[in-house]
């Protein structure tokens, strides 16, 4: 469906997307370690987990250790990692990381809540669009819209840049960061 016109990805019928960003590619033979997966054309993939970037219109034989299934991130994907939390109102989700997925133009929308009532049902919650023109190399943040109880007035963002010359692949804790954004809620934009 988001491919229509790569003919290749037709008849895939072991892999999926998870939203606009991931190509989730599940194992399901006994004991394989890699499995071939099919990039639709018309993007640039990266693995996730190395962050080696690779053109679609092609299958790959991608590593599938005992602890990961191939996972791909198509370029202009902005990907929020927060901290590790047990549930919703141990503390705060800050900062969060962005992983910034370069060769394409992209957006997403960062929306938030109280996570624990329904008021987000009479409006309270907020929004923060981020933008990422490739061209530029340009890390936009939108002005915040709404609010809610508990929200954070200030938030911190870590930006991490993946290019294909820059592999950066998933890490549980990032050792260095692009950049840091003091995000307010006025609108920012940060060259990378």
């Amino acid at each position: 469906m988001d491919f229509p016109a790569d003919r290749g990805a037709r008849d895939i019928a072991d892999e999926f997307l998870l939203g606009p960003s991931f190509l989730v590619s599940p194992v399901t033979t006994y004991q394989a370690r890699s499995r071939p997966v099919y990039l639709p054309d018309g993007a640039l993939w990266y693995d996730f987990w190395t962050g080696q970037a690779m053109a679609g219109g092609r299958t790959v034989s991608a590593p599938a250790p005992y602890d990961a299934i191939p996972v791909h991130v198509r370029a202009g994907s902005i990907v929020p990692f927060g901290p590790e939390l047990q549930y919703t109102g141990e503390k705060p989700a800050d900062p969060i990381t962005l992983c910034v997925y370069a060769g394409a133009d992209g957006q997403f929308t960062l929306y938030e809540d109280d996570g624990e009532s329904y008021r987000y049902e009479k409006g309270e919650s907020s929004r923060i669009l981020l933008r990422w023109d490739d061209a530029a190399r340009t890390l936009t943040f939108g002005a915040r819209v709404g609010a809610f109880p508990g929200m954070l007035a200030r938030r911190t963002f870590r930006i991490i840049l993946v290019t294909p010359s820059r592999s950066v692949g998933f890490l549980f804790a990032p050792a260095a960061f692009d950049r840091t954004v003091e995000y307010r809620g006025a609108a920012v934009q940060l060259q990378l």
